[in-house]
C-alpha cells in the first residue's frame, strides 16, 4: 500500500469524496485556504493562547470537509481536475504501474514539500515570519509542480484503464 493511500483512507477519501475533489471548486479553494488557514490559526496562539487549538480544529475540519461538501464536476477536462485525478492514479501505482519516467520526480516534489513543512513549522514554532513564509512557499511551489506532473501522469495513463478513462468527461 502506497503512502498516498494511507493519507487518503486517514482522511476517508471514497470514490465519491475523490470525484468531488476534483470538482475545481474544491481543488482551488482547497489549494488556496487550507495550509493559510492553518498557518493564522496555529499563529493565532500568541493571541489566544491555549483557545486557538479552535480555529487550528476548524482548519483541519475544513481540510477534512472540502473534498465532501463540493457536488460532482460538470467536467473534469481542466487542469486542476486532472490533477487530482493523476494524485488518483499515483496512489494506485501498486495496483496499476505508471510508467517509468512519472517515478522520480513526485517524490522528489512531495520531499521539497514536506522540507518545506519542516521549515514552516520551525517558523510557527519559533514565530519568525520570514522563516514561516519561506516554507509556506517551498510547500506551495512543490505542491503546484506536483499537481502539474499529476496532471502529465493522468494524461498517460487515461487509456491504459477503463476506470480512469472514466473519470475524464
Amino acid at each position: 500500500m502506497t503512502l498516498e493511500r494511507k493519507v487518503a483512507e486517514a482522511f476517508s477519501m471514497s470514490d465519491d469524496a475523490w470525484i468531488r475533489h476534483a470538482n475545481p471548486w474544491s481543488g482551488w479553494t482547497r489549494f488556496l485556504t487550507a495550509l493559510p488557514l492553518l498557518i493564522i490559526a496555529v499563529w493565532s496562539r500568541v493571541w489566544l493562547g491555549w483557545w486557538s487549538l479552535i480555529p487550528v480544529a476548524i482548519a483541519v475540519f475544513w481540510i477534512w470537509l472540502n473534498p465532501r461538501i463540493f457536488p460532482k464536476p460538470q467536467s473534469t477536462n481542466n487542469w486542476i481536475s486532472k490533477g487530482v485525478l493523476g494524485e488518483r492514479v499515483w496512489l494506485n501505482r501498486d495496483q496499476i504501474p505508471v510508467p517509468q519516467h512519472h517515478h522520480f520526480m513526485p517524490n522528489i516534489l512531495n520531499a521539497i514539500s514536506a522540507f518545506g513543512g519542516i521549515v514552516l513549522v520551525w517558523g510557527l514554532i519559533v514565530l519568525n515570519i520570514w522563516i514561516t513564509l519561506l516554507g509556506f512557499t517551498l510547500v506551495t511551489l512543490g505542491k503546484l509542480w506536483y499537481i502539474d506532473r499529476m496532471v502529465w501522469l493522468y494524461s498517460d495513463m487515461k487509456d491504459v484503464n477503463q476506470e480512469y478513462q472514466s473519470w475524464l468527461y
